[in-house]
């Protein structure tokens, strides 16, 4: 087996000089690749999620196609809540769908400790894949308790997230405690896929960007920072990424991020500046701009990269996941281009 020690992507994320920018992309495992839609034809989304034939080859077409300096685990990040028995499906074309929303105290009796039973498909994925990539290293991912606990008590996914604000308003200890169980479930699900041979973890906050800097501060980060903490042990580099985080960005590093990833709103360098010098940095092309033409994308493509310069370490990625209309092509020449750079 190759070690991954060694490899571009973990050196970025650790801040150590590379011979290249390091690309991989969000939700490119998947999403566009015309290998991905025909296996998963006929395959829901979530059954797919646990078969471990299924996971290894899907997260292996982005590696053989572009030749990207990481894999992500292809999964989704309800796929916890699933495993520990919450009625949930992911419905296409909507998003995550909740049986029966948590809003009360007696519901999160349903939201116990993830077990190794729970997700042993997963982590023997997780095992064949690290054979399988050599030295590429394996990202491992969870959901952050924001945004699991706005699926959960949304029902779904939500434009404005009303119910969220108004139970973390009105009723803060819930809250809180509907948070912490959360986090540990997120946590236990990172370690497991660590300890089956990830080398790097990233938690996905997609909707913490709905939050005021002082609101996530006060009910969101400590649960975010239980979530890093409960693989800071394992010396794996830690991504921490939110959608329309830029006011967050210092905050979401601050909750023991050795990676921050920033999406496409706020400039490079104004990240890094927000970030602070001790952190490495994701992103952070706009993803509608792969349907442009080739020199325009490339042309910002290297704006990010001068500007990824000014950072500990830079690994280029999108500011959010590959759409799925995207031409692989497109993300073809796009890896090219960076490694080029």
């Amino acid at each position: 087996m190759t070690p991954t020690s060694d490899s571009t992507f973990l050196r970025a994320c650790s801040g150590e000089s590379v011979d290249h920018v390091p690309v991989w992309f969000m939700r490119q495992a998947g999403r566009s690749l015309p290998e991905y839609l025909a296996i998963r034809e006929d395959v829901p989304m979530l059954v797919s999620c646990f078969r471990t034939d299924m996971v290894v080859e899907i997260t292996m077409q982005p590696v053989r196609r572009y030749g990207v300096d990481a894999a992500i685990l292809f999964s989704d990040i309800v796929v916890p809540l699933k495993a520990v028995g919450v009625d949930l499906d992911i419905v296409p074309g909507t998003g995550p769908i909740v049986a029966e929303p948590i809003r009360r105290a007696e519901q999160l009796d349903q939201l116990r400790g993830l077990e190794p039973d729970d997700v042993a498909s997963i982590t023997d994925a997780v095992k064949g894949l690290v054979g399988e990539l050599g030295g590429t290293p394996l990202i491992g991912f969870a959901g952050a308790p924001f945004t699991l606990a706005s699926y959960l008590v949304e029902g779904g996914p939500s434009r404005d997230h009303r119910l969220t604000k108004e139970l973390m308003y009105g009723e803060p200890k819930l809250w809180h405690t509907l948070l912490e169980r959360l986090a540990t479930i997120a946590g236990q699900f990172l370690r497991m896929q660590v300890e089956a041979g990830a080398s790097a973890i990233q938690l996905f906050d997609s909707w913490a960007g709905t939050l005021s800097l002082a609101d996530y501060q006060e009910y969101v980060a400590p649960h975010s920072a239980a979530v890093l903490s409960a693989v800071a042990d394992l010396d794996v580099p830690r991504i921490h990424f939110g959608v329309g985080t830029g006011e967050l960005l210092g905050a979401m590093g601050d909750a023991g991020a050795d990676v921050v990833g920033v999406d496409w709103r706020v400039p490079l360098d104004e990240a890094v500046r927000r970030i602070g010098p001790d952190r490495s940095v994701q992103g952070n092309l706009d993803p509608t701009l792969l349907f442009a033409p080739t020199e325009l994308v490339h042309a910002r493509a290297a704006e990010i990269i001068a500007a990824g310069r000014t950072a500990r370490g830079h690994v280029f990625n999108l500011g959010h996941g590959v759409l799925p209309a995207t031409d692989p092509d497109a993300l073809a020449r796009l890896v090219d281009f960076v490694h080029g750079s």
